[in-house]
């Protein structure tokens, strides 16, 4: 697809409206959207009106405090639809009216009493989709033609302007037909619908359909407007970057308005026979965390939409070969990715972007490394893409994961496909090459489970094992798996998958189940990079939470020192393939909770302030790795102690925020070690 768009095209875009309709009492969700739309910049919002809902219980009342509101922030078009079945010559809302005429008395009795906060009405919703209208009760259309032509023209009355229900699919015919019954003399805009490749598979364009279209309104030297009034594109299949593409198509087209559908995902019923593309239509997922389009867009507005080219499908190294790197886009990804690039390889950043923040690391790469980077926005479930990115990669690191606890015992499905499917992709798409890349996949110790075994004592501000041997070394990989949590047993499944691929099928790879690791570039949360997390909170002045007491103990690992055991793994495959080896900072870099955060109080001059909430599910209270098994093999070790490596995290923190960081340290105790007992080569 062909993207480039010019300033004046970028300047002369249709006016941009959103879809979402509101079930009665939602009155958070309504505030929610209004919030979004603010910071979206967009000030249409199309929206339902149920004729059958206004006349049940509390209904009026919904919408008597629903117009005004919405009204106070956006231009509203309500769209009315809906037979109350009582009314209908069936007991359904598509039905057909008995009379006709009680269509327009309803519309009469809205404006009368809400009139003030709209200036259009739409008249039915796609009324040529069987859902919406049941058109096989009404042979040849001539009640709806009586009750949408009988409603416009009280409508014009009233003094409001009107649109034709949005047609679903578009039919030149149907429209063609309304002319004949006389519907159109009191239409001002005439409305379709459009949801490439989601439910119009032969989809010929939005050009060819306005086109189709505009050419029986001027048969009919009809003046009404064209607009489209719901676009959108689903992400049941997890394709966000296509529904950023479909954003785009449709901003090119010579329509007077577009309403984009829309706000939310819906939630999914618990019962059976669910059409699941109709459930993630929205900028945002239903949980509210957004979706990459409404996050492009709230970043750079609409014209910052056109064209970013750090966001492809496609990449021009041809037979060259390519480090490929699953996840590339996070923070471990970046930084990875950032060595590589610096030391003049060629590297192919694999990544989904639905992880908030990592499309600005994406695009501080392209910025930075543009000439030997190449991207492709894509899902670790699709095999077949897995297996195109695959293609020529002399190097694989796979940290594309759902990465929190929280959210895999929230939605262990969606876990289990990306963690533990998602690597069955990798490792076929491996299998499938003539001579197999080696890789490097990077579990995590919640495969040991909570360690309910072993006991712990709090002394201090921490949590101290009784166990001699963990207190001097931590966790060994001789500990037994034991995995907990939905995000343990997908993690822990993939981290097997790989040791027995490199049994069975001979595929060069290594396990790294690692601690916390923490760094630039680094968006961190309460489930996931809590190290960044906690600074981030605490240099935006927000509140800190802390799950149990804060006295568990982890080992930390700066992301460089990472970056250093990664590439020693490439080079030392042959002699470590097939084994999983425990990576974090050790017992010489171990801090709790409550140390940390008094640390990051030193470097913002006052102490953070912390409210606590009950132990979470598989969390350890003590968890150090023991590296030694690495460390033997490679002659790795951690070069950054925990207040270098604080103290850098902390200060690119600030930086990327334009402030100005504080001096946190004497120069000499951040400074990196000029040599090091190892030597790391770039694979």
């Amino acid at each position: 697809m062909n993207n480039s768009v010019t300033a004046e095209q970028k300047e002369s875009h249709p006016l941009i409206g959103i879809v979402e309709w509101f079930q009665p009492g939602k009155y958070e969700r309504v505030t929610q959207v209004l919030s979004d739309l603010k910071e979206l910049g967009v000030t249409e919002l199309r929206t339902g009106v149920s004729w059958a809902d206004f006349y049940a219980e509390g209904g009026r009342e919904w919408y008597q405090w629903l117009l005004p509101t919405l009204a106070k922030e956006v231009k509203v078009l309500p769209c009315f639809s809906q037979t109350p079945p009582s009314l209908g010559v069936r007991p359904k809302t598509a039905a057909p009216l008995v009379q006709p005429k009680q269509y327009a008395d309803f519309l009469d009795i809205f404006i009368t009493e809400l009139g003030e906060h709209f200036e259009w009405v739409e008249l039915w919703n796609e009324p040529n989709n069987r859902a919406e209208y049941d058109f096989t009760l009404d042979f040849g259309w001539f009640k709806f033609a009586e009750m949408v032509g009988g409603a416009a023209y009280w409508a014009k009355q009233r003094g409001k302007k009107t649109v034709l229900g949005g047609m679903s699919p578009v039919d030149p015919n149907w429209l063609h037909t309304m002319f004949e019954h006389g519907v159109m003399q009191h239409i001002d805009a005439v409305g379709i619908h459009g949801f490439p490749d989601v439910y119009d598979q032969q989809w010929d364009g939005w050009e060819a359909n306005l086109a189709a279209v505009r050419q029986v309104l001027e048969r009919h030297n009809c003046p009404a407007e064209l607009w489209i009034t719901a676009a959108g594109f689903s992400t049941w299949q997890h394709d966000e970057f296509k529904q950023l593409q479909e954003f785009r198509s449709v901003l090119r087209a010579e329509a007077s308005r577009v309403y984009w559908h829309s706000a939310y995902d819906l939630a999914q019923p618990t019962t059976g026979g669910v059409d699941e593309r109709a459930y993630h239509f929205g900028l945002k997922h239903t949980d509210g965390t957004s979706k990459l389009l409404y996050r492009l867009w709230a970043q750079h507005g609409i014209a910052g939409l056109y064209n970013p080219s750090y966001i492809k499908q496609d990449f021009s190294f041809g037979s060259e070969p390519y480090t490929l790197i699953t996840g590339g886009a996070g923070f471990v990804g970046t930084n990875l990715a950032k060595r590589l690039l610096e030391s003049g390889k060629r590297v192919l950043v694999f990544d989904s972007l639905v992880r908030e923040g990592v499309e600005r690391n994406l695009k501080w790469l392209h910025d930075t490394y543009g000439d030997r980077l190449e991207v492709y926005v894509g899902d670790i479930r699709d095999l077949q893409t897995v297996k195109r990115v695959m293609h020529n990669a002399e190097a694989v690191f796979h940290f594309a994961a759902q990465v929190a606890v929280t959210t895999s015992l929230d939605l262990p499905i969606n876990d289990f496909e990306i963690n533990a499917r998602g690597i069955i992709n990798v490792l076929e798409a491996i299998r499938a090459q003539d001579n197999p890349p080696p890789l490097v996949f990077t579990s995590t110790n919640k495969v040991y489970g909570g360690l309910e075994d072993l006991h712990f004592v709090p002394n201090g501000s921490r949590y101290h094992p009784t166990d001699k041997n963990i207190k001097a070394n931590g966790i060994s990989e001789q500990r037994p798996l034991d995995f907990h949590s939905p995000y343990g047993c997908s993690k822990g499944t993939a981290d097997q998958y790989v040791i027995d691929y490199a049994r069975s099928y001979g595929l060069p790879a290594v396990v790294f189940r690692m601690s916390c690791i923490y760094g630039p570039h680094q968006y961190g949360n309460e489930d996931q990079g809590w190290v960044a997390h906690f600074a981030i909170r605490a240099i935006e002045d927000k509140p800190i939470n802390i799950y149990g007491d804060g006295k568990q103990v982890r080992d930390i690992l700066f992301v460089e020192d990472l970056v250093d055991a990664f590439l020693l793994a490439q080079q030392y495959m042959p002699q470590l393939s097939g084994q999983a080896f425990n990576i974090g900072g050790g017992v010489t870099n171990t801090v709790s909770l409550l140390e940390l955060l008094d640390t990051i109080g030193e470097y913002k001059g006052e102490k953070i302030p912390l409210s606590f909430g009950d132990w979470r599910t598989g969390d350890q209270h003590y968890y150090v790795s023991d590296i030694r098994k690495f460390r033997q093999a490679t002659g790795w070790y951690p070069r950054h102690n925990v207040q270098q490596g604080v103290a850098k995290l902390y200060t690119w923190l600030c930086e990327s925020r334009g402030l100005e960081a504080p001096r946190l340290l004497p120069v000499e105790m951040i400074e990196e070690k000029k040599e090091t007992t190892q030597k790391v080569a770039i694979v």
